[in-house]
């Protein structure tokens, strides 16, 4: 019996201390946004597009790590409480809300379950294993990314998951830990939503194609997310990178994100999108950048700082849905979405 406690004691402290490490290793892990050859490869690529437009060579370096790699981005109050709100967010998902969250392989199962007590087993796949993996390849990219436009819409216009995801906006300068400031509730609605969009390709063609079958992948991350990632990180920076009016009206660029989270009134609601910018055309949210802008970023309604704070972050979006139901009062004045 004291075998047993004492086994189950190690075992937990083990867990414990693994979860409380987590956040230093994020860096390593491929499908973290913050691999570091995705912090490489957007720190050159960033750099090289400055230098470029900017045209003075040497000189042109010289400005961007004035501009961009200063204490006035990396050391203010808002990047501050980025990278505590990670270390804090990293650590305590995982354990209150992650478990909540059903997987992809869950929903997919119970997805080719379905059809497969609705129509019967398919009898011979319908298409051949290159055909299939590229197919499955592109169509699981358009879900994941539709699932994560239709879950950034939800948290915009529902009222009461603004209150959430405005703990996102209320961020004054971007970094790529800005990509980490959401509030567990605005985490649990994007994980869903793109878990339920791709389970459906996933469901639907592991029955057609009689079995699981993998799409192309690039260190065991799908490609098409991966090429993306690369870049990814540039959409939480100040860095002005914008693939111009023409292709800007398919791809959501850098400069499109920052556009989305501009104080300005025009901007308001603007580029929901992250990887493709149809979703944004169709459903009327889509603000091509040509030139580069200046503006401020936060939530413009005089609370911008005050939010600057861990427990602010966590508890205040609480009260602020409380307050619109009634139940509470808002810490705060109201901020458009």
């Amino acid at each position: 019996m004291e075998n047993a406690v004492a086994h189950d004691v190690r075992y937990y402290a083990i867990q414990v201390a693994a979860r409380l490490v987590a956040p230093f290793f994020e860096f390593w892990f491929p499908d973290s946004l913050i691999w570091w050859p995705f912090l490489l490869s957007a720190l050159l690529l960033a750099a090289a597009w400055f230098c470029v437009a900017d045209g003075r060579g040497r000189d042109s370096l010289k400005e961007f790590r004035r501009r961009y790699l200063g204490r006035a981005i990396w050391g203010h109050r808002s990047a501050q409480v980025d990278y505590a709100y990670f270390i804090v967010n990293t650590i305590c998902f995982p354990a209150i809300v992650g478990p909540l969250v059903l997987t992809g392989a869950a929903l997919t199962a119970a997805m080719q379950w379905a059809l497969t007590h609705a129509f019967g087993p398919m009898t011979a796949p319908l298409f051949d294993i290159v055909a299939a993996r590229t197919l499955y390849t592109v169509l699981f990219f358009l879900a994941y990314d539709f699932g994560r436009f239709v879950a950034h819409n939800l948290l915009h216009e529902v009222p009461l998951l603004w209150e959430f995801h405005r703990v996102h906006h209320s961020a004054e300068v971007l970094t790529p830990m800005t990509n980490y400031r959401l509030h567990p509730v605005d985490l649990f609605v994007m994980q869903v939503c793109p878990n339920l969009a791709t389970a459906l390709v996933s469901g639907v063609f592991f029955y057609f194609c009689g079995g699981a079958i993998g799409f192309y992948s690039f260190f065991g991350l799908h490609v098409g997310i991966a090429a993306f990632n690369a870049i990814g990180n540039l959409r939480h920076w100040h860095v002005w990178v914008s693939f111009g009016p023409t292709l800007g009206r398919w791809l959501i660029s850098p400069a499109h994100h920052q556009v989305h989270h501009s104080r300005e009134a025009r901007h308001l609601g603007k580029n929901r999108g992250f990887e493709l910018a149809i979703w944004d055309r169709l459903f009327g949210s889509l603000y091509v950048p040509s030139t580069e802008e200046r503006f401020e970023m936060g939530l413009g309604d005089g609370t911008d700082g005050a939010w600057n704070s861990v427990g602010r972050l966590y508890v205040w979006p609480f009260r602020y849905a409380m307050a619109r139901i009634g139940l509470a009062r808002a810490p705060l004045p109201e901020s458009k979405n």
